[in-house]
């Protein structure tokens, strides 16, 4: 299984001014696992995007990385 975390935060850094300010915290449970993705407040509208549509991208790609685990992922931007 790919280290959600690392693609996450991969992904995240491509993509911000302030690759430096990219955490990912990941909380699971019996039937899900959340990673908690935060960036600088300035980058904020890089990473959601108009619409929100690179947010749902970031989504995809995650759940696709994640397909085969039997848990669900969430990922949530702070």
């Amino acid at each position: 299984m790919a280290n959600l975390e690392q693609t996450l935060a991969g992904i995240a850094k491509a993509i911000v001014e302030s690759p430096d300010q990219v955490r990912v915290e990941r909380e699971e449970d019996e039937r899900a696992i959340t990673l908690t993705l935060t960036v600088s407040p300035d980058d904020m509208g890089m990473v959601i995007g108009r619409h929100g549509r690179i947010a749902k991208a970031i989504r995809a790609v995650i759940k696709a990385a994640s397909a085969g685990n039997g848990k669900k992922v969430n990922v949530e931007i702070r």
